[in-house]
């Protein structure tokens, strides 16, 4: 395929070969076709050439990209006579054949002499849909010149291909589906696999077909990768500074990196690919997904939370969103050096668990309850016995005495569903000394509430919400969806006397996580819960670096049951709570 491009400015169009890949197009320096002006985005657009065909989709960019004359919204293909215009710069991508080479010259004096077609800003589409509807022979390719526009890497396409070809010997001499359908256990078949990808490999460099600028090792991992466990994700799950892993169709993978998100250059060869890592992660599960259940949640062995999604209610392709669980358990001391709380306040929370007072952990999003939650699981003693209940087991607690209860979801036939609410039932007759519940979605809010105020002090969950008392108005909507008409007075009696502590975490700008807030509940007067911060988080600004600066101090407001921690053997200082 030939990629022809017309720049802001200039005369004459720049040609270039375009080996089979995926291209991003932006002004970006990652970029693999840079396009530096102000109208266009950092990852403006990608091109796909795959097949003899080509085709470009649009990444959200700010100026939109146009086909034709008209703005796309979703991977669109493209014929040898499709205009496509991003910002002033006009592209088209045809097939080399010897009519279109006879037509060279025609085409380039026909673009040059629409050189003002550059020159324009979006949406200036009616040249681009004039210079189309003339009928007129698709630009072809002119001598190959290096040229910035342009950044082809054509060891990665060559790489590509010879991986493509081991993977397709590795299905003809290994039927993995069979395989795994007679019982071969998961270390036998990724011994098996291993065993013949080594075969082929050697064989490969046998025949001189493998450049020995090429690393067989590396080969080999992405074969195996892409055979057995998670493709292009596996190095992203190594890698210890990703925190979250975002697919967004197969040609288009982000991450978090602290707090922010980068696009990287992974990409997948096309939806079944996707597809397939998806039915890897969540068979072994009992679980689905497939066009009567286009979304399911899933858990990977080491706990990460994964979200998948797939056409038709995804309009850009299979979605992958996994939030990866530390590998590392994190500490008190950790927390402190992150900057999410104080030591005065770990060590107030510390004794709120043991107390056994019943805590909620509130926040949004990301904002980092799940890993705050287990934390102060850490605080209870190893001598109680725990249940927990989670729509995905997440939580890695390190006592001796833990019961992890996991919700179901249908089966094909749409029965079978465990629900949270279920399992929250359930466990009170376990003999729970500890109720773990990993977040409170729904009507088992009013099984929670009644569950603390029944004896089963302790308790802790988690809940969306975007302040301390936006979780009292959060836990009074969900009790009202358990189908129980209830008065509200009796559903915030009923908070009032279960809940003791409330802990608030944010994410706030910058990707920082932050305690925000912890907030004890004192009562009831007249209709209102009435709550009282202990500690808060104030920002102060902003650093060079954008970062933000703040400080977590005490408001002076003292819990109203420290006078009985002496009676309890504890002992806290009470200037801990001093601003």
């Amino acid at each position: 395929m030939t990629l022809t491009l017309l720049k802001p400015g200039q005369s004459t169009p720049v040609t270039e070969n375009l080996p089979e890949g995926n291209y991003f197009i932006g002004r970006g320096a990652s970029a693999k076709i840079v396009l530096a002006y102000a109208d266009v985005s950092e990852r403006h657009a990608i091109l796909s050439v795959r097949g003899g065909s080509a085709s470009i989709e649009d990444l959200n960019s700010a100026n939109g990209t146009y086909v034709n004359g008209m703005q796309i919204d979703r991977r669109t293909l493209l014929s040898d006579d499709s205009i496509v215009q991003i910002g002033g710069t006009v592209l088209r991508v045809t097939k080399e054949t010897e009519s279109t080479a006879n037509g060279r010259g025609a085409c380039q004096e026909r673009l040059q002499s629409n050189g003002g077609l550059g020159e324009t800003a979006l949406p200036s589409a009616p040249a681009a849909t004039t210079h189309q509807s003339s009928g007129r022979a698709a630009c072809p390719q002119a001598a190959a010149q290096p040229q910035p526009a342009a950044k082809i890497d054509p060891q990665a396409t060559l790489r590509r291909k010879i991986r493509e070809q081991i993977q397709d010997e590795l299905i003809v001499r290994m039927d993995l589906k069979r395989m795994t359908a007679s019982g071969v256990d998961r270390e036998g078949l990724e011994r098996q696999a291993q065993a013949k990808i080594d075969e082929i490999v050697s064989e490969v460099i046998k025949s001189g077909k493998l450049p020995r600028s090429m690393d067989p090792e590396r080969i080999k991992k992405e074969v195996f990768d892409e055979a057995l466990r998670l493709g292009p994700l596996e190095d992203l799950l190594d890698d210890p500074t990703v925190s979250e892993i975002m697919v967004n169709g197969p040609h288009q993978v982000y991450v978090e990196r602290g707090g922010r998100l980068q696009l990287t250059d992974l990409q997948f060869a096309d939806d079944a690919s996707v597809n397939a890592i998806i039915e890897r992660i969540v068979a072994p599960l009992g679980r689905r997904i497939d066009e009567s259940q286009p979304y399911v949640d899933a858990r990977l062995k080491d706990g990460s939370r994964v979200n998948a999604i797939i056409p038709p209610l995804s309009l850009s392709g299979p979605s992958i969103t996994i939030r990866k669980f530390s590998k590392k358990t994190l500490t008190v001391d950790d927390f402190i050096r992150f900057g999410t709380w104080n030591a005065n306040a770990a060590a107030f929370m510390e004794v709120c668990v043991k107390l056994r007072k019943n805590i909620i952990v509130a926040g949004g999003t990301g904002s980092g309850k799940t890993t705050l939650l287990n934390l102060l699981s850490s605080f209870i003693p190893e001598t109680e016995r725990i249940v927990t209940v989670e729509d995905a087991a997440e939580l890695k607690l390190v006592q001796p005495h833990v019961v992890r209860l996991e919700a179901r979801p249908p089966n094909v036939e749409g029965k079978g569903a465990v629900t949270i609410r279920d399992l929250v039932k359930n466990c009170l007759r376990m003999r729970p000394d500890r109720i773990i519940v990993g977040e409170c979605r729904s009507g088992e809010a009013l099984d929670i509430l009644q569950a603390m105020n029944t004896g089963h002090d302790g308790s802790l969950t988690t809940v969306h919400a975007n302040s301390p008392r936006d979780v009292v108005s959060r836990l009074e909507t969900m009790v009202l969806m358990s189908g129980m008409e209830l008065p509200s007075r009796a559903i915030r009696e009923q908070i009032a006397s279960a809940v003791d502590i409330i802990i608030h975490e944010s994410r706030l700008a910058d990707g920082s996580r932050k305690v925000t807030a912890i907030t004890e509940v004192t009562g009831m007067e007249g209709q209102n819960i009435v709550m009282q911060d202990l500690f808060t988080f104030r920002q102060s600004g902003v650093d060079e670096n954008g970062r933000i600066v703040g400080e977590f101090k005490p408001t002076g407001a003292m819990p109203t049951f420290f006078d009985t921690l002496k009676s309890r053997g504890i002992n806290l200082d009470p200037r801990i709570f001093q601003p």
